[in-house]
This record gives structure tokens, C-alpha cells and sequence, in this order.
């Protein structure tokens, strides 16, 4: 019976992604990893000259220990909202009730499921990419399989912290606020006290650098721990909870009189709050990933200046804030507004509006930055590189994807597409800020062709039939 559910649960993943991407773009994304790893490998000579060895493999492990914390998320994700993305649907996770096995025996299941699926979406393709090319650069021959263990462990560890996290989350918020606080506090002392060598202690990168049985151990011990305690605490929310709200609607509609369409915008908003996309979206979306890459940026500050770590960081922030336009997109779909005097571009223009509603929260996380850096003097082009690159990546998004930024993740062409569009100009401007800090508010032309890809968008999916899954 176990292993049924563990292939039903495997086969009911790849059904819902080959359904959002297209089974043939979701079946290439792995095949692409390999590729751009593969042709990666031969820059190592360039790279080292640039990079420390020592500091690439902290910036590898850096990348898969966001990988665990973005996929970690799935402790937030109850039928709440699935049901409003896809209607009565309901994963296999939240069936206890009509299965002959209990809560946790199903939820832990559905973890063992996640471990494997994205071990061989991510971790498998990347490191054989490496392993094929490791021959010809004169790699040793066990260290594709070290790599394999440490970012299997760096990718299981933020998985299931961020599990852990999102579990007290579905519990107790209050609780998860102060469990927060208390890792800010801790990792600010830690990293007060060790700087950049803090990365040092983190056991999957011992392992990969001196691969001893002891960092083999503690990698063990600090993913195991959070998975245990986590399914020991998670309760499940069923379809069949009833719950009751206040009318938000209208006076939220009141407030955002000054869009375009103010009962759209307030829907999103509502939407959102609703779905877990407050305090949660903000936690596991936003401020921990960006939270994460500034240490890993803080690993260059012997390279360049301290005020490029800085522009750099929020150039990196804009990125990310373009990505809550996929958070205002998730939960509902065209086939919604069909039979309604609505347009697509009339949808398009209220999710933009929201989205700039939302921009609220990255632009106090820049300012916060900069105070606690002390850079204030580098606010002004900081805040430009921010708001200039999150705008122009929204565009982009909204003429490659529409409605539907989701598929941004796994569909290879629009993938590749998008990292075109976003690379060129941003490596523009970060070049720019480092010949003068100042140098990078030329950002603000971004804004002429970011016009153009919102018109050439509307007019791209008003042509376009809407899907309705």
C-alpha cells in the first residue's frame, strides 16, 4: 500500500506540472540543467581565477540551499488553495479521510515523494552535468559524487527547515514570528561574530570540501531533526472546513478607488490574504531567499567595493519582487472572467496594479538594507536599480506569460527567453553602477522598453484563447 501511494503521489506531481507547462517543456527543463552545467564546466579555470575554489563551492552549496527553502514552501500549501486554482481538486496528501491509513502516514509520504521528485528535476540533472565534463578538466573522479551528497544535503536541509518553518506556520503564526525573530537574532550574532566564515560551519559544505564521516553525521542530524519534529506537528486543513469572512470587498474596493478597476485589485488583495500569501508569502518568498543570497553576495566583498554588494543586492531584489506577480496570478484563471464583459489586458492592468500596491514591501526592505549597511549615501541609485528592474521584469513577464506567470519556472523557451530579456540589460546596469554608483540610476531607461513589452503583451494574449485548468 506504501509504495502505491508513493507512485500515485509521484505520478499525481507530474500530472499537475505537465498540466501548468506542457508536458514536453517540463520533461526538457532537467535536460536543459544538464546542458548548462555540462557547458559551465569548462569555465572552472576562469571561474577560479575570479572565485576562490573555496568560495565557488560556498555559492554552489548557496544556490541549493535556496532551491530547499523555495521548494520547502509545501507545508504551506493546503486546499485553500488549490481548490481556488483548480477548482475541487485536491492533492492525495489531504485524503486521509477517505483512505484506510492515517495523517501522518499519508503527509509523510507525500514528503518522501517531494524528496525524490526534486532530487531528479534539480540535483541529479546538475551534478551529472558536471560528472560527464569532470574527464575533460581535470576534475578528480570522486568529487561529482561528493558534490552529489552535499547538495542533496544543502538541498534537504533548506527543504526541510523551510518545512518546519511553514508547518509551525499551518499551527500557530504568533509562533512562527517569534521562532523567526529568534533565527534573525541568532544568525545576525553568528554572522557579527564569523562574517563570511560562518558558511564554514554549515556541514554539507565540510562535506564537500573535507568529506569526513563526521560532516556526513551533523549533514544527517540537521535534516533529519526538522523532517521529524515537522510531521510530528503538521495537521492538515480538509476542502471540507468551513470557513466564514468579513464583506472585504467593499471597503477595500472604496480605498483602491484611484485604479482602473478597484473591485479587480481588491480581489487580488483578498485572494492573497486569504490563500496564505501574508505573512507566508512575505517569510518563505521574499525575505528569506533574499535574506540568504546577501550572505552569499557578502562572500565578493574582498573583490569589489562594498557599495557594488550593495547595488548588486538590489538589482537581485527587483528580480525577486517581480516574481509577486505570479503570487496575485495563482488563484484563479481566464475561464473565471469568460462570461464576464472583462478582457484580458482589463485583467493584466488590475494584476499591475496590485502588484505596485505590493512593492510597498521590497522598497522598505531596501531602505531597511541600507541603514543597517550604513551605505544611505547609495539609497537613491539603490532604490532606482530596485524599482527600475522589478517594473521592466514585470513586463517581461507579462508579455511571455500573460496570466499564466507560472510557467516561467519549468517551460524551457520561456525560461530561456526570459533569462535573454532579463541577462543583457541587467548586466547593463550592473556594470554601469560599478564604474559610479550613480552611473546606475540609467536604469530608469528601462522603462521605455518595459512600455513597450506591457502594450505588445496585451496585444499578444487579447489575440490568444485563455487556458481554463
Amino acid at each position: 500500500m506504501g509504495f502505491e501511494l508513493f507512485t500515485s503521489m509521484m505520478k499525481e506531481e507530474w500530472r499537475l506540472h505537465s498540466t501548468v507547462f506542457g508536458s514536453i517543456s517540463f520533461a526538457l527543463f532537467p535536460v536543459l540543467i544538464f546542458g548548462i552545467v555540462f557547458m559551465s564546466s569548462f569555465l572552472l579555470p576562469l571561474f577560479r581565477a575570479v572565485l576562490p575554489a573555496g568560495d565557488l563551492a560556498l555559492v554552489t552549496i548557496g544556490v541549493f540551499l535556496l532551491l530547499g527553502v523555495m521548494v520547502g514552501g509545501f507545508g504551506l500549501l493546503g486546499n485553500e488553495v488549490m481548490n481556488r486554482r483548480f477548482g475541487q481538486m485536491s492533492l492525495l496528501a489531504y485524503s486521509a479521510r477517505s483512505l484506510p491509513l492515517s495523517e501522518r502516514y499519508i503527509f509523510t509520504t507525500f514528503i518522501i515523494k517531494d524528496i525524490v521528485y526534486y532530487l531528479f528535476l534539480w540535483v541529479l540533472p546538475f551534478v551529472l552535468g558536471f560528472a560527464v565534463a569532470s574527464p575533460f578538466i581535470g576534475v578528480p573522479a570522486m568529487l561529482p559524487l561528493l558534490l552529489f551528497v552535499s547538495l542533496t544535503m544543502t538541498f534537504l536541509f533548506g527543504l526541510s527547515a523551510i518545512f518546519f518553518l511553514s508547518t509551525v506556520y499551518s499551527r500557530s503564526k504568533p509562533a512562527l514570528l517569534v521562532i523567526f525573530a529568534a533565527v534573525v537574532v541568532m544568525a545576525g550574532w553568528a554572522f557579527l561574530s564569523y562574517g563570511t566564515r560562518l558558511g564554514d560551519l554549515f556541514p554539507p559544505l565540510q562535506l564537500l570540501r573535507n568529506a569526513t564521516w563526521i560532516s556526513f553525521f551533523l549533514s544527517c542530524i540537521l535534516v533529519i531533526i526538522p523532517f521529524v519534529v515537522s510531521v510530528l506537528i503538521f495537521k492538515p486543513e480538509y476542502s471540507g472546513t468551513s470557513k466564514r469572512f468579513i464583506n472585504l470587498l467593499t471597503p477595500l474596493t472604496r480605498k483602491l478607488s484611484f485604479f482602473p478597476t478597484p473591485p479587480l485589485a481588491a480581489k487580488d488583495l483578498i485572494d492573497l490574504w486569504r490563500s496564505g500569501g501574508g505573512i507566508g508569502q512575505v517569510l518563505f518568498s521574499f525575505l528569506l531567499p533574499l535574506g540568504l543570497i546577501w550572505f552569499f553576495l557578502s562572500v565578493l566583498k574582498s573583490l569589489v567595493p562594498d557599495y557594488a554588494i550593495l547595488l548588486v543586492f538590489a538589482v537581485t531584489t527587483g528580480i525577486i519582487s517581480a516574481t509577486m506577480y505570479t503570487w496575485i496570478t495563482s488563484f484563479d484563471t481566464f475561464s473565471s472572467y469568460a462570461c464576464l464583459p472583462v478582457s484580458v489586458s482589463t485583467l493584466i492592468t488590475s494584476k499591475i496594479c496590485t502588484f505596485t500596491l505590493l512593492q510597498v514591501i521590497p522598497a522598505v526592505f531596501i531602505v531597511i538594507v541600507t541603514i543597517i549597511t550604513g551605505m544611505v549615501q547609495y539609497l537613491i541609485p539603490a532604490m532606482v536599480l530596485w524599482g527600475a528592474v522589478s517594473l521592466y521584469a514585470l513586463s517581461v513577464s507579462i508579455y511571455l506569460t500573460g496570466l499564466t506567470p507560472n510557467i516561467l519556472v519549468y517551460d524551457v523557451r520561456v525560461l530561456i527567453a526570459f533569462l535573454f530579456l532579463i541577462g543583457v540589460p541587467v548586466m547593463v546596469v550592473i556594470a554601469l553602477s560599478f564604474i559610479n554608483p550613480y552611473f546606475g540610476i540609467a536604469a530608469l531607461f528601462l522603462g521605455i522598453p518595459a512600455y513597450g513589452l506591457v502594450r505588445k503583451g496585451y496585444t499578444r494574449w487579447e489575440a490568444k484563447d485563455m487556458a481554463s485548468f
